[in-house]
């Protein structure tokens, strides 16, 4: 079971949805949330969180001082474990808490997004989603993020998707079986 790792909802117990999802592990989060904040890249931040699963990923932004966060996942149990989420870390939060949870496919979401324009946003789709669908995710994100840190996570034994136009990729690191890519849009 995840759990918040630091700030001020550390050690907070996440729900995780029934079935259908692959939480990012705490030593990956420890590693990449060690990466964003050596950059400055988390505290005031607008997260978007695309294919939240339990929204961990989120949450730990949150919970490490982000200004605000959107969570998106098309899938009823994510949803579900996403709102139980929430709700406990609004009864921990030292304030209020700007968080919203959108149910609806991401590529959905990306043609007529909302809320203000992501600074941070994380990517962590299942690992079988066609390379094709995570470049035309990646696509979006250029008009509807422009400037921001991006954070792909795909199977460490696969290759890496196309980056297009507009995405560049600053580095990759590997956790097992996990690859974390950091890219930039321009």
């Amino acid at each position: 079971m995840p759990r918040i790792i630091r700030g001020w909802a550390g050690s907070l117990q996440l729900r995780t949805p029934p079935s259908g999802t692959r939480p990012t592990s705490d030593r990956v989060r420890e590693a990449l949330f060690s990466a964003l904040e050596a950059r400055d890249a988390v505290r005031d931040a607008h997260v978007l969180d695309l294919f939240a699963g339990s929204g961990a990923l989120a949450f730990e932004a949150l919970s490490r001082g982000a200004a605000s966060a959107v969570l998106v996942d098309k899938g009823n149990g994510a949803a579900a474990a996403m709102r139980q989420n929430l709700a406990l870390l609004r009864r921990a939060a030292p304030g209020e808490l700007d968080a919203r949870i959108v149910v609806r496919p991401v590529a959905g979401y990306l043609a007529t997004p909302t809320g203000p324009a992501p600074t941070l946003v994380f990517l962590d789709p299942p690992y079988d989603l066609p390379d094709a669908q995570v470049t035309d995710a990646l696509a979006a994100l250029v008009a509807v993020a422009p400037g921001a840190l991006l954070v792909l996570e795909r199977s460490a034994r696969g290759r890496p998707p196309a980056w297009p136009p507009g995405v560049t990729l600053d580095r990759t690191r590997t956790y097992g079986d996990t690859a974390v890519h950091l890219l930039e849009v321009a």
